[in-house]
């Protein structure tokens, strides 16, 4: 690790104001270490701007001294995206200070945020504005608006509101000479020019740090039908899928699919989560149905939907919720799944997306690949199969070393890759590239499209000080 120069030292203190400014290792330490615990990094400092003039004014002097910069929101990547190198060399920007939501407004359905607002905070100032803000994702607790709308965070959501992209309106962020780029506009058409917040999200921090946002609010249901069913396979699972897409497609909010090992996993090793149906299954599905109006309607498609799945043999077994509580102990069960395989040993995650009609084929031979690679090893697949995204994550066999487990992650990714790639997929549905996967971006996003992109990093960052070594392999 290397110290800033007295000048910059000064410099940033002056412009980060007290407690602005982290240099002490012990300080520093959270901020060094990724959730999964795959990366440990080091830094010069770590700033904490508790405005965008005071971050703004940080990147300028880093620029100024050529120091790399690493943005930082809740520090909840799953691929290293947001923890510095080992050189030592990067200011880490956290944006945690930066939580204001500064407006909602009712009529435009609009509200404005802060980077550093948790998405929790934002959806529960939704919520006591009579609205919603229609983005979950199980790390809502610490994930923050920057990091969410940097990775073009999907979730539980997509398959009705879509990504975060879809619901970005404006944006503020500062660039990498410092300047502020503002296209804070609330308009839904607006055809001038380039989209330039666009560029930001999904930019994983690589061509400026976003400090502000302007999101699209939906009105808050009226009313919520939920139920967990049991299913004989990914396959069984879309066939249900299909089912309600078929019978009422604007009813349906989220359709999340558990392996049967998975879900042991969280009725095993998490406290409170408990299993409501009568018998283990190999595989569960929590769809949830929401719509704008009250009544018993919403119910009455939940059970007729359900009752022919029953009769076609596509559900064994099914519990509907019964009151909130209810339902959200069946949330508790789907948001649980990658915690209880942290308490389960080392694991692989595999964030993919494919064609949803390629969804069983990609489990099925993704399973037989890794289990002929790895015997022992644990497919614990989950995730969202309405929009074709499944987090296949693999968990060390039972009693293994789990540092000789991690060791073999290339291979493991690899296989997995190659089979998503056979069906049409991407290897990064929602998580992003960071730096656990910039070795395959040459696989898959060669050529022109890769050389756009490093053009593009080049215009906006000349100097590369942003979040460097992620997304691109180096050179």
């Amino acid at each position: 690790m290397t110290s800033l120069p007295p000048a910059l030292l000064d410099a940033l203190t002056k412009a980060l104001g007290p407690g602005g400014l982290l240099t002490d290792a012990s300080d520093m330490t959270p901020y060094l270490t990724d959730w999964r615990s795959l990366f440990h990094g080091k830094a010069v400092a770590v700033a904490r701007p508790a405005s965008t003039a005071a971050c703004a004014e940080a990147v300028r002097l880093c620029a100024k001294h050529n120091v790399p910069v690493v943005p930082q929101g809740g520090n909840t990547s799953m691929v290293g995206g947001a923890t510095p190198d080992e050189t030592g060399h990067a200011l880490v920007i956290v944006t945690s200070r930066m939580n204001r939501v500064r407006e909602i407004d009712p009529i435009d359905n609009t509200m404005v945020v802060e980077a550093g607002v948790t998405l929790k905070a934002a959806q529960d100032a939704a919520t006591a504005a009579g609205l919603m803000l229609p983005l979950s994702i199980s790390s809502e607790g610490s994930a923050e608006i920057g990091g969410v709308l940097a990775t073009n965070a999907g979730g539980n959501n997509t398959v009705r509101y879509g990504n975060a992209r879809e619901l970005v309106l404006g944006l503020e962020a500062v660039l990498p000479d410092g300047q502020v780029l503002d296209v804070m506009r609330r308009l839904r058409k607006d055809n001038t020019g380039y989209a330039l917040r666009q560029l930001f999200i999904g930019s994983e921090g690589t061509l400026g740090l976003i400090t502000t946002a302007i999101l699209q609010l939906q009105p808050k249901p009226k009313s919520v039908e939920a139920a967990l069913c049991a299913v004989a396979d990914a396959k069984g699972a879309l066939a249900l899928f299909s089912a309600f897409r078929n019978t009422e497609p604007s009813a349906i909010q989220a359709f999340e699919f558990m392996s049967g090992l998975s879900m042991n996993l969280v009725n095993t090793l998490i406290p409170d989560a408990s299993l409501p149906l009568s018998e283990a299954a190999p595989g569960y599905v929590l769809v949830e149905l929401a719509s704008p109006r009250e009544g018993g309607a919403l119910r009455d498609l939940m059970e007729e939907v359900l009752g022919r799945a029953f009769e076609d043999g596509l559900v064994s077994d099914a519990v509907l919720a019964e009151s909130e509580t209810q339902r959200l102990a069946f949330w508790k069960l789907r948001e649980e799944h990658a915690e209880a395989q942290k308490r389960a040993g080392a694991s692989v995650k595999n964030d993919v997306s494919v064609p949803l009609s390629a969804i069983p084929t990609f489990i099925d031979r993704a399973t037989a690949a890794c289990e002929a690679l790895i015997p022992g090893i644990r497919v614990a697949p989950f995730g969202h199969i309405g929009d074709g995204n499944i987090h296949f994550n693999l968990v060390q066999p039972e009693g293994a070393d789990g540092k000789a487990f991690l060791a073999r992650d290339h291979e493991m990714m690899d296989t997995v890759a190659g089979i998503v790639k056979e069906l049409g997929g991407s290897f990064s549905a929602e998580h992003g590239v960071g730096q656990l996967k910039t070795y395959m971006m040459p696989g898959w996003r060669g050529g022109a499209e890769l050389d756009m992109m490093r053009r593009i990093k080049s215009a906006v960052d000349p100097e590369g000080i942003m979040n460097p070594g992620k997304i691109f392999p180096a050179a």
